[in-house]
């Protein structure tokens, strides 16, 4: 697997080193991100840690892969500025926190605090039946079709028969 980097700019702003790489895989499918991340920090000569790969992507059919890189030059700076989901996942695939595990441990504390607050029950009390209202009248003459959702009634039998042109 070879690479080239095509783009390489300084943020001095930011403390990181901004890099654009094609990376070929003649053969293979596209290289995962911990791949990306170690090239770049072999290439660059930074410590793994403050490497991220922003993005990989991958033409249809394609051999070679862009990937957007970030290289840190203070690792404290970098948990910082980093996005949670984009440091997620540039960790390998056993290290990752996903949304289903985060949600499964929130949900067993809320079953107990329910059953801390007994909640007294209700009695259902007869509600009074309103009155049934005459049909409301409008313009003499004018008649009113069906209201909304309700069908109107049809005759049974043979569909309709489609006038031809």
């Amino acid at each position: 697997m070879s690479f080239e980097v095509v783009e390489e700019k300084t943020n001095p702003v930011v403390g990181r080193k901004e890099a654009k790489m094609v990376v070929h895989h003649q053969g293979a499918g596209t290289p995962d991100r911990l791949t990306v991340r170690k090239l770049a920090s072999e290439h660059f000569k930074a410590p793994f840690d403050r490497v991220f790969v922003k993005s990989i992507s991958t033409r249809t059919g394609g051999s070679s892969a862009l990937c957007a890189v970030e290289i840190y030059d203070d690792p404290g700076l970098a948990q910082k500025v980093v996005p949670a989901y984009l440091k997620n996942r540039n960790l390998p695939k056993d290290q990752r926190v996903s949304r289903q595990k985060k949600s499964e441990e929130a949900k067993p504390a809320a079953p107990a605090e329910k059953k801390a607050e007994p909640k007294p029950q209700a009695k259902a009390e007869p509600k009074p039946q309103a009155k049934a209202e005459p049909p409301k009248e409008g313009k003499p003459g004018v008649e009113r079709g069906p209201k909304p959702g309700e069908k109107e009634a049809r005759p049974s039998g043979k569909p309709e028969a489609k006038p031809k042109a």
